[in-house]
């Protein structure tokens, strides 16, 4: 019995023993397949594949605005008697808008007509004066020449030829006076245009006229209204005129010129891309925010605009004929135009610092050098990765951007 007892006490103690080998083995096992996972099965990649006409753009946030747009008055004072447009009304330049009450100067535009009137027939009659001097010398003259003949010839005594010489000296003083009196009334005449020029032009302050083509965007007075000099009675904007005014970090500012070609999508129609090019780019940036002003406008756009309206404005920068372009996640340890990218060289994963050109909005970055021959960027994933770990490339798989 005692053999027996020793021999069941033995092989139950084995029995634990080998299950704890096994299950040890098993771990084994089990750490050794999860470390072949990780860091000797070649990982399958995706690497930066070739692009063309890859368009490189900035983007900027603004409004919809008027490069025309006047609040225009009456530039004397007066009360407002007259109104011919409404908001929205389309009118164009020359049409007058509104009138003040005139009659007080149309009063006195009559008396400078008459007083133009009056210069006119001065002007006549210093003229007739002039003809009837000049006849008067005339026969004086010819009466003074006849008796200083008769003077000579004894007939007729010295004093009388001397009285009919100073009948001619007189009239020849009296036609240079009809002449001076001549001038004077056409000085007179002048005078009386300028003053009846003056007159209609102000007169002509009292009615308002549209300077340019435009749509009334708000009239601000209504009938009877007392109004000060230069109180705005309408506000007029040119259609032609409206552009969108994008705000652009001046980080990426500096590419942007006059005449590149842009997209202004509004708010209120987010499906409606409208293409359109840089007109204007402010001298002066925003100090605050350090934003750089870029005006765009597009030919053939809708009529239709609300001024203040958000916009979101694409600007085309460049367009790179073929490029590599990597997602910026991809790299690390990015310095300005410098980034370290993991490669695929010979069928092992690398580390190499590449140099970066340019950015695009959704997050990739040209690739300008930096390879050796026959290296291949890693675009994703890069997540495990280790450097001399093999790695398959995936061609078929798209990352995204």
């Amino acid at each position: 019995m005692c053999s027996h007892g020793i021999l069941g006490y033995d092989v139950r103690m084995k029995k634990p023993l080998m299950y704890y080998l096994l299950g040890g083995l098993a771990l084994v096992i089990v750490a050794l397949s999860i470390f072949w996972y990780l860091n000797i099965r070649a990982i399958s990649v995706t690497i930066v594949q070739p692009e063309n006409d890859v368009a490189i753009r900035v983007f900027g946030l603004g409004t919809v605005e008027a490069q025309t747009l006047s609040k225009i008055g009456f530039e004397t004072a007066g009360t407002l008697v007259e109104l011919n447009a409404d908001y929205g009304d389309t009118v164009k330049a020359g049409t007058v808008l509104a009138r003040l009450h005139g009659r007080e100067q149309e009063a006195r535009v009559l008396q400078a007509k008459a007083a133009l009137n009056q210069a006119k027939a001065g002007v006549e009659q210093a003229g007739a004066a002039v003809e009837k001097s000049e006849a008067v010398l005339k026969q004086t003259n010819d009466t003074n020449i006849r008796r200083q003949q008769l003077m000579q010839r004894g007939v007729v005594s010295q004093e009388t030829a001397g009285d009919t010489q100073a009948t001619a000296d007189i009239a020849k003083a009296d036609l240079n006076q009809a002449l001076s009196a001549v001038s004077v009334a056409r000085s007179n005449l002048d005078q009386a245009a300028a003053l009846l020029a003056i007159e209609e032009a102000r007169l002509a302050k009292y009615a308002l006229a549209a300077a340019f083509d435009g749509i009334v965007m708000a009239r601000h007075k209504e009938l009877g209204s007392a109004l000060n000099a230069n109180e705005p009675v309408f506000t007029i904007v040119d259609p032609a005129s409206i552009w969108a005014l994008a705000y652009i970090d001046e980080a990426r500012a500096g590419s942007v010129e006059v005449g590149q070609p842009a997209i202004v999508t509004r708010r209120s129609a987010p499906d409606k891309k409208m293409n359109a090019k840089v007109v204007r780019i402010d001298i002066e940036s925003d100090r605050v925010n350090e934003e750089r002003r870029v005006y765009v406008r597009c030919g053939g756009c809708p009529l239709t605009f609300h001024l203040g309206e958000q916009a979101e404005v694409l600007i085309t920068v460049a367009t790179l004929p073929q490029a590599r372009m990597v997602r910026t996640r991809s790299l690390t340890s990015v310095k300005g135009n410098e980034a370290i990218a993991w490669t695929v060289e010979e069928g092992r994963l690398r580390q190499r610092t590449i140099s970066l050109g340019q950015r695009t909005l959704d997050g990739r970055i040209e690739i300008l050098g930096g390879l050796p021959e026959g290296a291949e960027v890693v675009d994703g994933p890069t997540a495990g990765l280790k450097i001399g770990r093999k790695a398959t490339i995936d061609l078929a798989e798209d990352m995204g951007p």
